[in-house]
């Protein structure tokens, strides 16, 4: 009997899931998307605020983003990015690859286009198994309708819901304050002095753009260096911003800068608001619990949440991910029991603390990755990805960190499973 397998979702993690489940020959993928199109956060648009359904607008795309990586390292291991001479490509470019991969695949009809899900609910069996209920909106007509799942991947990307951290007497700051999410372009901060609080990757590349046309740049993070690459005249590091007054900021030296603008660049929350209390999901310190190896729920392991790591190369992580939990589904593998499963997370969590990492990091992942999805791989029984990835991966990541300003002029070739060439 085929198995029905609910995808929340039909961004790059919701599209691989239903590549994957698609290609069964036991399981058939149904995807809610709630945009009338696929593409999730790489759907580019100049609202911010609400759309016109009145829920939260989901994409932090801004105007003029380029990757920050190469395509030759973003593609899905099955399906290369079109030929093309530049490896940073626009955004655009990342909208039209998923589109073709969409296509390529034959998705869309698996594809619930301006459906919103709801609610999320296991349902005993009585075989003993859970299935899913899944109460969705269709946006169109505005009628709810349930459907009964088996099993349910989540991938709702986490880019969506800002976080903005607390700021002692931030409340008497006179100027703007706004959040990455809802940045578009730089052109609004023509003449004016504009604080960018947090130096990950969408605040190094706001800090760039924002530079070419603002009075002064002031980049507040707490790396433990400053960041060395060159950087444009006007843009100057300083520590992260513990207080505010009227016209500017305290920073954590003690010093202070009067601004006109506060940009937080400060990440985003986990959030599942789909997700009925009976589902037992938490977020804690940042953490999703409880999953296994960052994936599987633990209680109810027909459940899985593809892309929670972050600071990682997206999409061939999320087929391995994927592949994984489709290899239990199949029951190609046994996934350990219950207990087990949350015994190796709390072995996990034991050993990121032993490397002095802060508990809120433990999605982080970086160079990490590469790890973890050879661990998949060979727990799942599945394909690994190619050595050439972790190899490129580790050249732009220094690269990056010496020529901030100029890494994206790179282009890159891959050579076969282990190598790459550097082209200019």
């Amino acid at each position: 009997m085929m198995k029905v397998v609910g995808i929340i979702g039909a961004g790059a993690a919701g599209l691989c899931a239903a590549r994957h489940v698609s290609a069964s020959s036991c399981m058939t993928p149904i995807v809610w998307e709630k945009a009338s199109r696929v593409g999730g956060t790489w759907v580019y648009t100049s609202q911010v605020g609400k759309d016109e359904n009145g829920l939260p607008i989901h994409s932090s795309m801004y105007k003029n983003l380029k990757t920050n990586l190469p395509k030759e390292l973003m593609a899905f291991p099955d399906f290369p990015f079109p030929a093309k001479e530049e490896s940073f490509v626009h955004h655009t470019d990342v909208l039209s690859y998923l589109e073709e991969y969409t296509s390529h695949y034959n998705l869309h009809q698996y594809i619930k286009f301006r459906h919103h899900v709801e609610k999320v609910k296991p349902v005993d069996r009585d075989d003993g198994t859970h299935g899913w209920a899944v109460t969705v909106q269709d946006l169109e007509t505005n009628s709810t309708t349930t459907s009964l799942c088996d099993s349910i991947l989540v991938c709702n990307g986490h880019y969506s819901v800002p976080v903005i951290p607390p700021i002692k007497d931030v409340d008497k700051f006179q100027g703007q304050q706004m959040h990455s999410h809802d940045y578009r372009e730089a052109e609004p901060f023509r003449g004016l002095r504009v604080a960018v609080l947090g130096a990950s990757a969408s605040g190094l590349d706001i800090s760039l753009e924002v530079a070419s046309v603002a009075k002064e740049v002031l980049l507040s993070h707490n790396h433990p260096v400053q960041i060395p690459s060159e950087l444009p005249p006007n843009v100057r590091q300083v520590r992260g911003i513990v207080a505010a007054y009227e016209d500017g900021f305290v920073f954590g030296d003690g010093s202070h800068a009067d601004a006109d603008v506060l940009l937080y660049c400060t990440g985003y929350k986990f959030t599942f608001p789909f997700l009925s209390e009976e589902c037992g999901v938490t977020v804690e310190n940042n953490i999703v619990k409880p999953l296994y190896k960052h994936l599987i729920h633990t209680a109810f392991p027909t459940m899985a949440f593809v892309g929670i790591p972050f600071q990682i190369v997206p999409f061939p992580l999320f087929d391995v991910q994927v592949r994984f939990f489709l290899s239990s589904l199949k029951q190609d593998i046994t996934l350990p029991n219950k207990t087990a499963m949350d015994q190796d997370t709390q072995a996990a969590f034991a050993e990121h603390i032993s490397k002095g990492k802060a508990l809120r990091h433990f999605h982080k992942f970086g160079k990490q990755q590469w790890g973890y999805a050879k661990d998949l791989s060979s727990l799942g029984g599945i394909l690994s990805l190619p050595q050439v990835l972790t190899e490129l991966y580790a050249y732009v990541s220094s690269l990056r960190q010496a020529q901030l300003m100029y890494y994206k002029h790179a282009q890159f070739r891959i050579k076969d499973s282990n190598t790459f060439q550097h082209i200019n």
